[in-house]
């Protein structure tokens, strides 16, 4: 088909030097100096110019994206609810009607009664363009709602109240809450983060119902660090922990006696990471300090910092969590990278570790508010299985299933295989990759294939099940997963070897990865999509710039593409927080001269790109807004090919897209059809 011309962004005159080198960066001005509100004219008609031409592209393509959108609106259960889980004299549930945007929030008295709909999203979200719920906790003593709401997608949430009882809201409202909402245990107060100026949550305040004077309980110096707020799964603690990716440091409040001094478990000590439960005046500390596998620890609340070997660390099995509930505890992790939950009694004896069915697949703790319980709810789904939600019964060790995910339109598992794969880097390392495909897909290397990954901050990313993914597999496309180094499928280890001085492992593992599919006969170069969003947009800007000729299609959504001038930037919202993940290139020469060696924006050059569908938000504090548009304005001045790129900015969102279930997955039709346009496999 034909298409418009692609709007072009001036250059203005811009550089910078440091470490000896100056860095040209003509395209600078689309960052508007007045963020995070944007009211500059010419960077406004410019995004607005690349959505008209998006929109030009796109609509050719509406019949297909509305095929799809029908196809995957078709496998969800519209008036889908959750199951039911009891939290003291309650029981609670969320559901969606018929057609709904968003969730209602319900609960019924366990002894018996009517339900109760304590929090109406839709009513919530009425009239506005986005809305999102954050923070949502209900009081110790049933009668309280304390939730947050975000209208804009600049994650900047407003705080409320409402009375359960009455159905009103009170006067306590607190705009700029990021984070979690925790009460005290008289119901009178709760413990909240406000976001800076920079987007950081630096405080915590607890506010007294109807004061209006917040007292501040903690302050975080560090510019670096972050502060959250939780409590232990007894709920006798309120848990404050400050850290940033790669120290932490926990402080522990009676959440009967706010007014108490704030206890420390252990002064912070750079590269150590640790979280606390506790159980009966004993924490239970997993943490790092003597292996990236973690081990467990334990302490005594008189002398939290003297802490005594509970698991020693494995070399084979991650731990990633502990919790504590009345009669024994619960440590998570992952073996060989597969998902392991194990059960363990305080008195001490061999674990009880849960067995599941399928050699790939994802588990983990689901929700269980209370500390005294008799069955564990948990979580399971796998590539080729549909989301399931069991009660493990600690008596028998039975599994029960209380749900199965629905899929109305249908679904065979049999029409559909999945494999776990090995696949050797460049350096020798054995990186694995979970693949899903139709029965019969060809080895012939004809075949299409979806690549994806994320690559950073220790995410792993879950091999599980999407419904949206079947609407590649029904057209005869599989759909990869590489795990590949940055996050932490195989430890904390294989996180390490992804991150600062050796970044470009997961740039590398990614492209290492596609050809060891190619070699196993899966697909060939030309026909490979490949997606990625956030730090995941940034290994596809690396990619696409290192091995172009690989990819037949790129979606590289809310990129963090611009690195080295987002790094060099400390007024940045994410910057100082971000430098233990990506090096610090303001003082360290040796990071700076690494992120320019590979940051996407900064390595464009003169060649032959693939087709590209690019994304971002107006609003988006994590990954700005002219990220993707810089990367765009040069693809279009210096590539040589003149294959598609399309730019779509929200510009009423953030770094999640749009908000509401049906319009997300209009967001998603859209890009896959994109796709499998440029794929072949469908025609406009």
């Amino acid at each position: 088909m034909s298409l418009p011309q692609p709007p072009i962004a001036p250059q203005r005159p811009h550089s910078f030097t440091a470490h000896g080198h100056t860095i040209d960066d003509p395209w600078a001005w689309l960052r508007d100096p007045g963020y995070p509100t944007v009211t500059d004219k010419d960077v406004l008609a410019y995004l607005e110019a690349e959505n008209a031409y998006h929109d030009a592209v796109m609509a050719p393509l509406k019949p297909l994206a509305d095929t799809l959108f029908k196809e995957m609106r078709g496998r969800i259960k519209e008036d889908e609810a959750t199951v039911p889980q009891k939290d003291g004299d309650w029981l609670y549930w969320s559901d969606f009607e018929e057609g709904g945007e968003y969730r209602r929030w319900w609960r019924r008295p366990v002894a018996g009664g009517e339900d109760q709909l304590f929090l109406d999203e839709p009513a919530l979200a009425e009239g506005n363009e986005y809305f999102r719920l954050g923070a949502l906790s209900v009081s110790p003593d049933g009668r309280l709602l304390a939730y947050a709401i975000d209208v804009d997608g600049s994650e900047r949430f407003e705080a409320r109240v409402k009375d359960l009882e009455t159905g009103e809201h009170l006067s306590d409202t607190i705009p700029g809450t990021l984070g979690e909402l925790v009460w005290t245990a008289d119901s009178a107060a709760f413990l909240y983060t406000p976001a800076n100026e920079q987007w950081r949550t630096d405080r915590v305040m607890l506010h007294r119902l109807g004061e209006t004077e917040d007292r501040q309980l903690y302050f975080e110096a560090d510019e670096g660090f972050r502060v959250g707020v939780s409590e232990t799964q007894s709920r006798r603690f309120i848990v404050i922990a400050t850290g940033d990716h790669v120290t932490s440091e926990v402080y522990l409040l009676p959440a009967d006696d706010p007014s108490a001094p704030l206890l420390c478990v252990s002064p912070r000590k750079p590269g150590r990471e640790y979280d606390v439960d506790e159980h009966d005046g004993t924490l239970f500390i997993h943490t790092n300090d003597t292996d990236p596998n973690f081990r467990l620890v334990t302490a005594s609340i008189a002398a939290p910092g003297e802490w005594h070997k509970r698991i020693a660390p494995s070399r084979d099995f991650y731990m990633t969590g502990v919790t504590c509930f009345a009669d024994f505890f619960v440590v998570e992790g992952r073996e060989n990278g597969l998902d392991q939950i194990e059960l363990h009694r305080y008195e001490g004896g061999a674990p009880t570790r849960i067995a599941f069915p399928e050699a790939s697949y994802v588990a983990g703790v689901g929700d269980n508010p209370e500390y005294a319980i008799e069955t564990l709810r948990l979580g399971y789904e796998s590539m080729v299985t549909p989301g399931t939600v069991y009660d493990y019964h600690l008596a028998d060790g039975r599994l029960e299933t209380l749900k199965v995910q629905e899929i109305p339109s249908g679904y065979d598992p049999a029409r559909y295989a999945t494999e776990r794969l090995s696949i050797t880097a460049r350096d020798g390392t054995q990186v694995p990759c979970s693949i899903v495909y139709p029965a019969g897909f060809p080895r012939d290397g004809s075949g299409k294939l979806y690549l994806y990954a994320y690559g950073a901050y220790g995410y792993a990313v879950p091999p599980g099940f999407s419904t949206s993914r079947m609407s590649f597999l029904d057209r005869g496309v599989a759909f990869a997963i590489a795990h590949i180094r940055g996050g932490d499928d195989l430890g904390q280890q294989w996180y390490l070897d992804g991150k600062l001085d050796k970044r470009t492992n997961s740039f590398t593992d990614f492209v290492d990865v596609a050809k060891g599919l190619i070699e196993r006969g899966f697909t060939r170069a030309g026909n490979i999509a490949i997606a990625g969003r956030s730090a995941g947009g940034e290994l596809m800007g690396a990619v696409v710039n290192s091995d172009p000729e690989l990819w037949g299609v790129a979606v590289i959504d809310v990129p963090f593409v611009d690195v080295l001038n987002t790094m060099m930037d400390a007024s940045l919202p994410l910057t100082p927080g971000e430098w233990p993940e990506w090096g610090n290139p303001i003082e360290d020469k040796t990071a700076f001269e690494l992120i320019r060696s590979y940051s996407p924006y900064d390595n464009i050059r003169p060649q032959a790109y693939p087709p590209m569908w690019i994304g971002g938000g107006l609003n988006d504090p994590r990954v700005t807004y002219w990220e993707p548009a810089k990367f765009v304005a040069r693809l279009r001045a210096t590539r040589t090919d003149d294959h598609v790129m399309v730019l779509k900015t929200n510009m009423g969102a953030g770094h999640g897209g749009k908000s509401g279930r049906w319009e997300s997955l209009k967001e998603a039709a859209e890009e896959n059809a994109f796709v499998l346009w440029q794929l072949g496999v469908e025609a406009p």
